[in-house]
């Protein structure tokens, strides 16, 4: 497999070229989760692969609920389908406690604050509430939690991993937070094997082709737990190797020629923040063929674009 192959192969699977998906619930649903830190960038990356879409239709699937934002893989913010958002934080949330076990030390933070706090977060949110952070934050210290400093962030951080609390919607330029169980009650939940080989399978069949060790970055999981899903999920999964490393994928064929255009790329958008290593996305592998006028030109149009 070559370098450009790969890179054209991402754009389709990545749902940048060809789009296939009529939602935001279903394309969210293939990714498996998209990363959504930054809002506004998170809806544009969504909206780059719906055809004809808008923001409006965007922020309604995440006021219909279709899609849910909370902090899920590598302890950072995804958007994430409805019906996925249970069985996927079951299975990651070991290690979402363990990414964060240093800092909870650190902050005097255990088992006793978190059961006091995520009560208070109840007693405040029960009943179809929407509180913002400042809310939440007034309704934990009246409880007589401390929130100062990072505190508030992992006590709000713990109650999404445990499936307590999500964002609801925003209230102005505020963001809310819920119940989720209040908020979207319904989603499935599955054994732990059938949960690991599904999102193996979906990252491999969006990102690809991939190694083994993007997915280790991407899901937050042990490289032993990723060897794992892969042995499950590997009948769905095909591979080939390229520069010493075997990379794997939903489909071994590529389904037509990408044409030459440019993809405006959000910030932490999952075509680069989805792989340990970044080179390839961008085509980086091919650099080292370019002439020295060309690589100055390449230069410079990154320069302009950037003052852009």
């Amino acid at each position: 497999m070559s370098d450009s192959i790969l890179v054209q192969q991402r754009l389709i699977n990545q749902q940048l070229a060809q789009p296939l998906f009529p939602n935001s619930a279903d394309l969210v649903a293939w990714f498996g989760a998209m990363q959504a830190q930054d809002y506004a960038a998170a809806k544009w990356g969504i909206g780059l692969r719906l055809p004809n879409t808008t923001n409006a239709v965007i922020e309604q699937a995440i006021a219909n609920k279709s899609i849910i934002r909370t902090w899920a893989l590598r302890g950072t913010l995804h958007f994430i389908a409805a019906e996925d958002i249970r069985w996927m934080l079951a299975l990651v949330r070991h290690r979402l406690e363990s990414i964060c076990r240093s800092h909870y030390r650190k902050l005097e933070l255990n088992e006793a604050v978190f059961a006091k706090s995520q009560a208070a977060m109840i007693r405040a949110l029960e009943g179809g509430q929407q509180l913002t952070r400042p809310e939440l934050k007034a309704a934990l210290s009246g409880a007589g939690i401390l929130t100062h400093d990072l505190r508030l962030n992992f006590l709000l951080g713990n109650a999404a991993f445990d499936g307590l609390i999500c964002f609801g919607n925003r209230r102005g330029n505020e963001f809310t937070f819920t119940l989720l169980d209040e908020w979207f009650p319904a989603s499935k939940r599955i054994e732990r094997d059938e949960a690991l080989a599904s999102l193996t399978s979906r990252y491999f069949t969006s990102h690809g082709p991939a190694t083994l060790h993007d997915f280790v970055w991407w899901s937050g999981l042990t490289v032993t737990e990723a060897k794992e899903g892969l042995d499950l999920a590997k009948s769905t999964l095909f591979s080939e190797l390229m520069n010493g490393q075997t990379y794997w994928m939903g489909s071994s064929a590529l389904t037509y020629t990408v044409p030459a255009m440019v993809h405006l790329l959000p910030s932490f958008d999952e075509y680069l923040v989805a792989y340990k290593d970044r080179r390839a996305p961008l085509g980086l592998w091919s650099l080292v063929r370019l002439s020295v006028q060309e690589m100055a030109f390449l230069v410079r149009s990154l320069l302009l674009m950037a003052e852009w």
